[in-house]
């Protein structure tokens, strides 16, 4: 115990000119330690000055008067963390020590540290259990400076400067720039707490990339939103109740509301699937009493039953206009505007026809001064299309081309293949179930209504609006290979630690959120937006969690086959394809072994295309090809220069499409000027491929004349700058230029500039 003493962070030595250091006068004797440094003090020859004269000086350079009661304190605290209770005599004990050695220092003022230095070596001997504790609860507080520091750096950089990580986010707005220095506290937080050593090393490395650590601790990821379910019969929102509306004008408000809700809760894209079902309804509601009122006033069965439509048509209008207002200027309580999608284009009956019809019509005509309209970015509309509806001759050819018409002018909406090949054609072609994506191209996996991750038998079917996906972690694989290479390793056993490390934080993901209650999202887990949401509000959502998808993100696979034989995604691709078949099939056994639904993700790298290249070159240089441009690659898709035609990107990634199930897109240029029998052609190849398809296009509009045209960057008619252009993203669009700013990161804007194929 008295050797302790030595150690190099208790080492307490004080001297005057005729006494010996404190450590010598203890060492081998039968006095306590503690005693006998009181005797010390009564016996130095020096003149003291009272400990109860002397001031502190904090971390913060203010200055406050010694006070023996903070020690006390100071030292309960870390004896209750460990479970110990000092006596009165210990504790008296502690402080004559902390009295006596600031006696000898002789000083009128005495820093914290040393104060500091003084308490752990007198608690070294009390109660070494609590002096550790105690330890480690300042280094936890020195930690907490650092990592304050860090969000105070980041926090003026977003104030002066602003952020272009999210496109959806203008950090120009003073509730946008609170929002994004909170997310950087909550990041600091989530690092500290939640990983362990070996994943914080992982992802500051940069060989995984964990999105969205702002909110992982919070909540959920992106969601198919229950809005029906939530409708049905009332809701509870907000502690006030909502009864169901009775007429179409009333639901689009109430949908609004409910989507700016609910979507303020979670992170991720916010899908609304099958919007023109659930508008029918309530479009029938008001037909009804139209035209009841206008028999009433006396008109024929025809005129009443016009007037009756016309009404209903404008609450159309009107409806959808009120949502693209909405959902593009207000934002959300996370600071951005949520990422809302709606899918339709399925129903066959007169009101969900004229819904999506509408829908189309609202967002071609655009938004704005009369002279200077322009299309919206949300929501996001994606075209469901089945070919035996909407094939040639078919009854809702007439909604095909009229999406034709609205992708050839605005890129929206985007195509997803009902009736093609593959997993998301499958389960509706089996089971008459659309698999909607979630935000721009995320994808539930099957979870079947009684088996759950497998059919109960041969008339179970799955069930996907309501469900959710709980995060998603990124695998760096050019980084990964090269780490092998360096270091003389298998590639796959390389790959396999970065797998296991992100299974084991989606593991722990699942078993930290179900703590929650479900009072963090009571339209999803109470009312019924979520598969088994009608819990009380003090329940926790543990069991609605098992049917949530966990995502294993992928990017970069063109660098990947570039730095394994120096040839692209065009040339060769054969091993990027082994390496998505081992992937596959490792998730595969996770899922059995786990019981969670892992999916494979072809990730929309947005900040990250520009922050994998910086971790890439500081780790192994600039590599040809792999390195040497400001942005990676996304997901499976070819390098966005390459020079291939549409029909050459299609087939080339299709290559991929079965093995990125959990989220993917395929989308080509057009580098046509809106013509409309391209962009159809090019889209029914897609559908009978059985993509998920986006049309892509670079579209430019003056707003001092209101001309537009594709890819300007001065205006030809009057000569102005004073542009705002519309890109695609990734999966979703995007302002690369707005009154000649933009809200995309310089590494997009050289992506962009480079585009060829895409």
């Amino acid at each position: 115990m008295q050797n302790s003493l030595n150690k190099e962070r208790n080492i307490v030595e004080f001297t005057s000119p005729t006494t010996k250091t404190t450590t010598d006068v203890i060492k081998g004797s039968t006095i306590s330690p503690v005693s006998k440094l009181n005797e010390m003090s009564k016996t130095a020859q020096i003149t003291p000055i009272k400990a109860n004269c002397v001031c502190v000086i904090k971390k913060d350079g203010t200055r406050e008067e010694f006070d023996n009661n903070k020690i006390v304190n100071a030292v309960k605290k870390s004896a209750t963390r460990v479970l110990v209770e000092l006596s009165d005599v210990e504790l008296k004990e502690i402080c004559d020590f902390v009295d006596s050695n600031i006696v000898k220092m002789n000083k009128t003022e005495v820093t914290i540290a040393d104060m500091h230095n003084l308490v752990e070596g007198a608690l070294e001997h009390i109660n070494p259990k609590v002096a550790s504790s105690y330890r480690n609860y300042r280094n936890y507080k020195q930690d907490f400076v650092h990592m304050l520091d860090k969000v105070y750096q980041e926090s003026q950089r977003i104030m002066y400067i602003g952020d272009k990580e999210n496109a959806n986010a203008d950090s120009t707005l003073v509730s946008t720039k609170r929002s994004l220095i909170f997310n950087e506290l909550n990041k600091e937080l989530y690092k500290k707490f939640f990983l362990t050593v070996d994943e914080l090393q992982a992802i500051r490395d940069g060989y995984i990339y964990i999105h969205d650590m702002s909110a992982r601790r919070d909540t959920m990821n992106c969601c198919l939103f229950d809005v029906a379910s939530v409708l049905k019969g009332g809701f509870e929102m907000g502690n006030l109740w909502y009864n169901e509306p009775k007429s179409l004008d009333v639901a689009f408000d109430v949908i609004g509301d409910i989507v700016m809700a609910a979507a303020s809760q979670q992170y991720g894209g916010f899908t609304v699937a099958e919007v023109d079902k659930i508008l029918a309804p309530y479009a029938e509601k008001t037909y009804e009493r139209q035209y009841n009122k206008y028999i009433c006033l006396g008109l024929d069965f025809e005129k009443a039953r016009e007037a009756a439509l016309n009404d209903v048509q404008k609450d159309f209008e009107q409806g959808f206009q009120g949502w693209e207002y909405k959902f593009n200027t207000v934002a959300s309580s996370r600071g951005d505007y949520p990422f809302i999608t709606v899918t339709a284009g399925l129903g066959t009956g007169l009101y969900e026809k004229m819904a999506t019809k509408t829908m189309l019509k609202i967002r071609m005509g655009g938004q704005g001064k009369k002279e200077c309209k322009k299309p919206v970015l949300f929501p996001k509309i994606v075209f469901l299309y089945d070919k035996e509806l909407h094939g040639e001759g078919k009854v809702n050819e007439d909604l095909f081309k009229a999406g034709v018409e609205c992708s050839k002018k605005t890129m929206y909406p985007d195509w997803l293949s009902l009736s093609g090949e593959g997993y998301v054609a499958s389960m509706y072609k089996k089971y008459k179930r659309v698999v909607s994506p979630m935000g721009c191209r995320a994808f539930l996996s099957p979870w079947f209504e009684r088996g759950g991750m497998k059919p109960a038998d041969e008339n179970d079917a799955p069930i996907f609006v309501g469900r959710f996906n709980i995060g998603a972690i990124s695998l760096h694989l050019p980084m990964i290979y090269a780490k092998a290479k360096k270091e003389s390793k298998d590639f796959y056993e390389v790959l396999d630690y970065y797998m296991e490390l992100i299974r084991q934080l989606h593991i722990r993901t699942y078993d930290y959120l179900g703590e929650m209650k479900a009072s963090i999202n009571p339209l999803a887990f109470c009312e019924g937006g979520f598969l088994g949401g009608h819990l009380g509000i003090h329940d926790k959502i543990r069991p609605i969690l098992k049917s949530s998808t966990a995502s294993f993100g992928i990017t970069a696979l063109n660098e990947l086959q570039e730095i394994h034989n120096g040839k692209s995604l065009v040339e060769d691709g054969q091993f990027a394809l082994e390496v998505m078949e081992y992937i596959n099939k490792k998730i595969q056994e996770y899922k059995e072994e786990d019981g969670i639904l892992y999916a494979i993700y072809g990730t929309p790298a947005e900040n990250l295309c520009g922050l994998q290249i910086k971790q890439f070159r500081k780790k192994y240089g600039i590599v040809a090809n792999v390195s040497d441009k400001p942005y990676i690659s996304n997901s499976f898709h070819c390098h966005v220069s390459e020079q291939i035609s549409p029909i050459e990107k299609q087939d080339l990634e299709g290559r991929f499409w079965d093995l990125f199930n959990g989220g993917k897109i395929q989308y080509v240029k057009y580098p046509i000027d809106y013509n409309t029998e391209a962009v159809e052609t090019l889209i029914n190849r897609a559908m009978d491929k059985g993509f998920y398809e986006g049309v892509n296009l670079s579209l430019s509009y003056c707003d001092d004349c209101g001309h537009q045209e594709l890819n300007m960057d001065v205006c030809p008619k009057c000569g102005s700058k004073n542009l705002t252009k519309i890109e695609r993203m990734n999966g979703y669009l995007a302002y690369s230029r707005v009154k000649g700013d933009s809200r995309l990161a310089d590494h997009k804007m050289e992506e962009i500039k480079d585009r060829v194929s895409m």
